[in-house]
């Protein structure tokens, strides 16, 4: 208890290459990825921090910008959540449920967007997608079984 460990440090970490994919499939130009995780001593829970640099032509972007952006992107996904601004997501928020809850935020002195996600990943993780993906395929809500509330506040 107490200590935090970094793994994976100096690019060497097995999602890099998804990431990209995926940022490139979402229309991303030039991706450049640093990611470097930490364990902490907890039974469950990922929280996570990420930024990105403003694209050029876009130093006029607010954080209002970035939340309706996000907003719009996410709606209708029943598994995430934008919170309210000014309330940042913790991993005990989401123990239990399927949920990512996002923030996002400007840094208008670094010009970097940064997002934060906290997921419980037992039931966020593969277990979670497990029993989506089933009632995908089933014909059935993806959200049959599944629930969006943590057990914690």
């Amino acid at each position: 208890m107490g200590s935090a460990q970094p793994y994976a440090v100096g690019g060497s970490h097995r999602h890099i290459p998804e990431i990209a994919q995926n940022l490139r499939a979402a229309g991303a130009h030039d991706v450049s990825i640093s990611f470097t995780p930490v364990l902490v001593p907890m039974s469950r829970g990922i929280l996570a921090t990420a930024t990105a640099r403003l694209a050029p032509g876009h130093e006029g972007v607010t954080t209002a910008h970035l939340r309706e952006a996000w907003a719009e992107a996410y709606a209708g996904e029943p598994f995430v959540e934008l919170l309210p601004e000014g309330q940042w997501p913790t991993t005990a928020m989401t123990t239990g449920a399927n949920t990512a809850l996002v923030q996002v935020a400007l840094d208008e002195r670094a010009g970097r967007v940064v997002t934060v996600t906290a997921i419980d990943n037992l039931v966020k993780g593969t277990a979670g997608a497990a029993v989506q993906s089933m009632n995908i395929a089933l014909g059935l809500p993806q959200t049959l079984g599944l629930t969006v509330q943590g057990v914690a506040p």
